[in-house]
């Protein structure tokens, strides 16, 4: 059964906030059962506090024993799941994990920052040249990450246009489980061919490196798998906030302000933009292991679980007027890169990411305003806009 009659619980937003029968979940009982698009049963987790106990506990919550959710008839697993770190648990998570975590230090970051700066300047300049109005989603918000993750990865840049189709396929829950399983597939086919020809010649990027140092250790199917999962997040993740976060800026002019004139205050600002936006809706389904008690709840072994970010980075026992957007205000600490063992590994790059694009787009075009409604996305695992009409 895949019910898409109305995006899930945890899914559904009113612009950018979590829809007021999600914060009344948090204020009462805090988890509730909830019937997932697939029609099964699970555990909907929404204060602070347990979700930073879900995500503390991979031993008692477990990403690699969620049944997976594939159409009938379907294949097996084999090799589909190899290399994905969202979709395994320790010791396995540690060993991909350790060898990928240096490529990913704020140090090695920074590195990276010379050329964001370029990319960002480049588009820019496109976008003046062009002159209003332009789409913020696919003239900046979207090229930019997808460019910086493509130049990482060692992926050409110009076939952005078919993993870029294929990913928001992947994240549509609306679509067929048949039909997001084959955008998977496409997917993964599209980085294994990369990787076996970077195994002949690995490069200088990071899965040439990976190829380099670890090949003997990583199969082809577990290289691919980390390329898919990167490729998916490096661009789907900064580019929703690099577009909804604008937005949320010019309906705060005052704090639009502070993140464009005030470089001292902008990376409190980036993380106040990830808590209040909270754009991934949830963490990966978890299963129980064991039977556990959570929020007052006795959940019993098997049972999927399910963690609300936004719910959890909006509860008043996190931040007072949690709903209120304050860019002055200190949210370290926010579960929006999710947190423990699967903490998101590029947090360091989306971080700079924006500290770069948002001062520099808003420094650039001080007159920035809407030339349009923008649309908001349904239906997708990665809140954000598809169009986003602006002028200067």
């Amino acid at each position: 059964m895949h019910d898409v009659s109305a995006p899930p619980l945890h899914m559904r937003r009113d612009g950018f906030d979590p829809v007021p029968e999600l914060s009344a979940v948090r204020e009462a009982e805090g988890i509730t059962r909830v019937r997932t698009v697939f029609g099964i049963e699970a555990w909907l987790v929404t204060r602070f506090e347990d979700v930073r106990a879900v995500l503390s506990h991979p031993e008692l919550y477990s990403n690699a024993l969620v049944p997976p959710f594939r159409p009938p008839g379907a294949a097996p697993d084999g090799e589909e799941g190899a290399g994905n770190l969202l979709g395994s648990d320790p010791p396995e998570h540690t060993r991909l994990r350790r060898m990928l975590a240096p490529e990913f230090t704020a140090r090695r970051m920074r590195g990276l920052e010379p050329r964001i700066r370029q990319i960002v300047d480049e588009h820019l300049d496109a976008m003046e040249r062009g002159g209003p109005p332009a789409d913020l989603v696919t003239d900046f918000a979207l090229p930019v990450p997808s460019l910086v993750i493509c130049e990482l990865l060692g992926v050409p840049y110009t076939d952005r246009a078919g993993f870029q189709r294929t990913s928001q396929r992947m994240l549509d829950v609306s679509l067929p489980p048949q039909e997001r399983a084959a955008a998977a597939a496409e997917a993964r086919a599209y980085i294994t061919g990369l990787v076996t020809a970077m195994r002949r010649d690995p490069g200088d990027d990071l899965l040439g490196m990976l190829i380099r140092q670890h090949g003997g250790e990583l199969t082809t199917a577990e290289l691919a798998g980390i390329g898919s999962l990167l490729l998916l997040a490096g661009h789907e993740t900064t580019s929703n906030m690099l577009s909804l976060g604008t937005l949320a800026l010019l309906r705060h002019p005052g704090q639009l302000a502070v993140v464009r004139d005030e470089p001292d205050r902008v990376e409190g600002a980036v993380e106040e933009l990830l808590r209040w936006l909270s754009i991934v809706h949830a963490g990966t389904f978890k299963a129980t292991t064991t039977e556990v008690r959570l929020g007052g709840r006795t959940i019993g072994p098997g049972e999927l679980v399910i963690c609300s970010i936004p719910a959890a980075n909006r509860d008043p026992a996190f931040v007072p007027d949690p709903d209120r957007l304050d860019v002055g205000r200190n949210t370290l600490g926010h579960v929006a890169f999710g947190h423990g063992v699967h903490h998101c590994l590029g947090a360091h790059l989306a971080r700079l990411e924006m500290r770069i694009a948002f001062p520099a787009l808003l420094r650039r075009f001080p007159g920035l305003r809407l030339a349009g409604e923008p649309v908001y996305r349904s239906f997708t695992v990665v809140h954000g806009l598809e169009t986003m009409p602006v002028a200067w």
